[in-house]
């Protein structure tokens, strides 16, 4: 889908606007909803290196960030000779602990879900992660029974950057793709978008790109996204834009 924002609006501005057109906004989870891909991507570079697996950080962040649990299973068993499943307990156990130490929503999302609440839009998560990742993290956040319609990567046969997941989301939300609106951080998911004819806002504003901004910006833009937001500052006061 060929995605583009009004150039006379701020991002901000533009954002609303594309959030007052949607049917339905659909939420990546990882560092949309949960700021959890510095723990998630630190846990799994400490996991891989314990298997005998070296990535650095930014390459284990270029690789897998937005990927599914099944496709980083799959990198393992092409690139290790150990137990694909033990390295898949052994990380997902270093995962959940963090997570419940520590996760944090990110800033102001919850705000942003308060908006479509009063405006009577309906939203949904449809993420890379497993069911029982997301409702980890929901329960580290005190966030349980926050989302009602969760859909995950495992249940259609391909992971983002297919578009399976985000058509799959919007059939069981019975809302046509052209009338989806996505927010996404990773270039694969952005990419998942497009392929499914929505639209889609780039999110930076989590903590695992705080030193890559622009550069990760100008990604997402490159994958198809309409306006990318450093935050959700001033999304919800904005949304009267039409």
């Amino acid at each position: 889908m060929t995605q583009s924002a009004e150039p006379n609006l701020k991002p901000t501005q533009a954002a609303a606007k594309l959030v007052c057109e949607a049917d339905l906004v659909i939420f990546d989870f990882d560092g949309v909803i949960a700021d959890s891909e510095v723990i998630s991507l630190a846990t799994l570079q400490e996991t891989l290196a314990q298997f005998d697996l070296s990535l650095s950080l930014d390459e284990t962040r270029q690789t897998f960030l937005g990927r599914s649990l099944k496709t980083i299973l799959d990198y393992v068993a092409l690139h290790g000779t150990i137990d694909v499943s033990a390295f898949g307990e052994v990380w997902e156990t270093t995962l959940f602990d963090r997570f419940a130490a520590g996760l944090k929503p990110v800033p102001h999302v919850f705000d942003v879900l308060d908006m479509l609440d009063r405006k009577g839009t309906p939203f949904c998560i449809a993420s890379s992660g497993t069911h029982e990742r997301i409702g980890k993290a929901l329960a580290a956040m005190d966030r349980d029974g926050r989302f009602e319609f969760i859909f995950s990567a495992e249940q259609v046969a391909r992971g983002k950057p297919a578009p399976d997941l985000f058509e799959f989301a919007a059939r069981r939300m019975g809302v046509p793709p052209e009338a989806c609106l996505v927010i996404e951080d990773s270039p694969h998911g952005v990419r998942a978008a497009s392929a499914a004819n929505m639209r889609c806002i780039g999110f930076t504003g989590g903590q695992h790109l705080a030193d890559r901004q622009a550069e990760h910006a100008d990604l997402l833009r490159r994958e198809g996204a309409a306006v990318v937001l450093t935050s959700y500052v001033g999304l919800p006061e904005l949304n009267h834009i039409t």
